[in-house]
């Protein structure tokens, strides 16, 4: 199911997980998306330097991959394959993921997301590939 561009900040509040991380829209292009959520304690995995979890991390990456692809226009129904290299801890925020669509293809499209802290500092990048069919 193709879902609407325009309808993007709708389509990020329809899974509770979404809801939870809070993610938001700070920019939106056909072939670029870039969203932030929102720093809370509940995110942090080691408490010694305050770093959030890589999973927590990894989902960002996962989700803003797949809403870039629909931002671009394309189609993506779920994850396919999710390459994540965590570069820093992440201890501050709000984090800002940034994608870009790499490929639309017609059963698998590509995207890549960088993170970025409160400090725009690299925290994680990766790449997703998403079955479009």
């Amino acid at each position: 199911m193709k879902h609407d561009p325009e309808n993007l900040a709708d389509l990020l509040q329809i899974a509770p997980f979404h809801r939870w991380l809070g993610l938001k829209i700070v920019q939106q292009s056909n072939d670029h998306l870039e969203l932030e959520m929102p720093w809370r304690d509940e995110l942090v995995s080691n408490p010694v330097i305050g770093a959030v979890h890589g999973g927590i991390l990894a989902s960002l990456i996962d989700l803003t991959g797949l809403y870039t692809i629909i931002a671009a226009g394309g189609v993506a129904k779920a994850t396919a394959d999710l390459r994540v290299d965590y570069h820093r801890p992440a201890t501050k925020g709000p984090l800002r993921a940034i994608g870009q669509v790499i490929k639309l293809g017609k059963t698998i499209s590509t995207a890549d997301t960088r993170i970025l802290d409160d400090d725009d500092r690299l925290v994680a990048s990766g790449r997703g590939a998403y079955l479009s069919a």
